[in-house]
């Protein structure tokens, strides 16, 4: 995504920057409460309000204002996210997700989403090399989601991938085995193609 939005401004694109669980400051309190591995008991439920809770203070603080000033926004995760992890992972009503989505969002839908796909396992050695990290560096313990069990993270690819077969029109996905370089130039070349046809 840094890459992505360092060649959009190098292109002179007007880039709003996001990302979810977060956004913005209340939107961070909400991350905070989401992602601390302290919270294991948070219900489904409570989970899937707060994402959308999150979602609709960054729809109405940040993405609405700059999509009415031109710029274009790119997020890193939006609904198809809770749809995944939330719908598929956790095994709640899809039906409820989208009635929640269209709450929270009024309208605001993503023109294109980009999947990095990679296997499982190396998903997970990543996330988990990139929480020690973070920890190395007293940053804040965001650690819940990559703790749940391989099953949870299994339906989660899986729904992925059925995402993009289903709606393949607004769905691209990039294989995420490659170097960052390689996956870089893909993603660069499917924006740039969405936005010559703008």
């Amino acid at each position: 995504m840094r890459k992505l939005i360092d060649r959009m401004r190098h292109a002179f694109y007007d880039v709003h920057e996001s990302a979810e669980p977060g956004g913005t400051p209340i939107g961070m309190q909400v991350r905070r409460i989401l992602l601390d591995s302290a919270n294991q008991e948070l219900s489904p439920t409570a989970e899937l309000l707060l994402y959308f809770a999150g979602r609709a203070q960054n729809i109405d603080q940040w993405i609405k204002p700059a999509i009415a000033e031109g710029r274009i926004v790119i997020s890193d995760r939006f609904t198809d996210s809770t749809l995944v992890y939330q719908g598929a992972g956790r095994g709640l009503s899809t039906e409820m997700i989208l009635q929640l989505h269209e709450i929270a969002c009024r309208g605001v839908n993503p023109d294109l989403t980009i999947i990095i796909d990679i296997d499982l396992e190396t998903s997970l050695a990543r996330a988990k090399k990139r929480n020690k990290v973070l920890s190395d560096q007293n940053q804040p313990d965001e650690t819940r989601m990559d703790e749940q069990a391989v099953d949870f993270h299994r339906r989660a690819r899986d729904a992925y991938a059925e995402l993009a077969k289903k709606e393949s029109g607004r769905i691209a996905v990039i294989d995420g085995r490659r170097s960052i370089d390689a996956i870089s130039d893909d993603v660069w070349d499917t924006v740039r193609r969405r936005l010559l046809v703008r």
